[in-house]
């Protein structure tokens, strides 16, 4: 057993020196990378750092914090029944939305792929311009909004469907699916654009090789080698999906309301948003945050073990 041990260190010994020399070699490299790195571990590291910390503390800003070990944690998940109709309403928004919105997303660039360049142009605007736009959310608060004034109660009663305006975000059975279907939409724009720049940085030659080489339809081409040649984009694409959509809170907060029926649209960053920026508990706040980073790494790493397995 202490032959293995001693091998053992000896290999890492060999690593971290070769690591070593290797670094060594190209200080220059490193050096241009400086800025990046200080920024990076400023505003995302250290973020993540202190949120872990503050997570075994009391802390309301104002005082000092107080740490209290895993209490925020056991309340979290055995006292706190709205983080646990968070998570259920977050989870149900990254099963459906999250894998609905990726595939949409990529069969949408892939069918226009071969479309001319202004009908593609169209296209792509359509896609993409929930994702630039700040407030798109704000269109569907006139589309559904609860009086006569909303497009859709205006012409219904205009049309004599109804006599009264409906309230479409009052019915707790009803506000989740009003919500997925928005969310959906906003989220297809980062992964249009970059499953559309992904298909068109694809070596075309690759294609006319796969025929020689036995391919004999469009579906082989597209496994073959389509999705291999664009995992770096499709990873992308994930990550972006992922953080999307375990990240919703806009929208519900401000189609829904804040806090919404029965806490039927509370997600796991609403609640975060209400113990962090309303009640001012940054301790049990950066609780919520943990996990929820902790979830999002999961996922993410589930994804990418999918995604390896594409192609082969």
């Amino acid at each position: 057993m202490s032959s293995f041990w001693k091998k053992y260190k000896e290999k890492r010994l060999l690593q971290l020196s070769n690591a070593w020399h290797k670094a060594k070699n190209m200080k220059v490299c490193y050096l241009f990378l400086l800025p990046f790195a200080i920024l990076f571990f400023t505003f995302t590291v250290l973020p993540i750092v202190n949120s872990i910390y503050y997570g075994f503390t009391n802390f309301n800003i104002l005082e000092k914090p107080v740490f209290i070990g895993l209490r925020n944690y056991i309340n979290l998940f055995l006292q706190d029944e709205v983080f646990q109709i968070a998570v259920k309403n977050t989870f149900l928004i990254a099963i459906i939305a999250g894998p609905v919105g990726y595939i949409m997303a990529f069969i949408f660039a892939w069918l226009i792929n071969e479309l001319p360049k202004w009908v593609r142009s169209i296209i792509v605007l359509f896609c993409f311009a929930p994702s630039i736009a700040a407030n798109a959310y704000t269109i569907f608060t006139t589309i559904f909004k609860d009086d006569a004034q909303g497009w859709i109660n205006g012409w219904l009663i205009k049309w004599g469907f109804i006599v009264e305006p409906i309230i479409f975000f009052a019915n707790p059975s009803n506000i989740m699916k009003l919500l997925i279907p928005i969310i959906l939409w906003m989220s297809l724009g980062a992964n249009f654009l970059a499953f559309v720049a992904g298909l068109k940085s694809i070596d075309k030659s690759m294609y006319e090789a796969g025929y020689i080489d036995g391919i004999q339809n469009r579906w082989q081409e597209l496994w073959f080698i389509t999705l291999p040649s664009m995992k770096p984009m499709l990873l992308f694409g994930a990550v972006i999906t992922i953080t999307n959509t375990f990240n919703v809170s806009d929208v519900p907060r401000n189609l829904a309301g804040f806090p919404s029926t029965d806490y039927a649209a509370r997600t796991i960053v609403t609640h975060l948003f209400d113990y962090g920026f309303v009640r001012f508990e940054m301790g049990y706040a950066s609780a919520i945050a943990t996990v929820l980073v902790l979830i999002m790494i999961v996922s993410r790493n589930l994804f990418q073990a999918i995604l390896n397995r594409v192609g082969k």
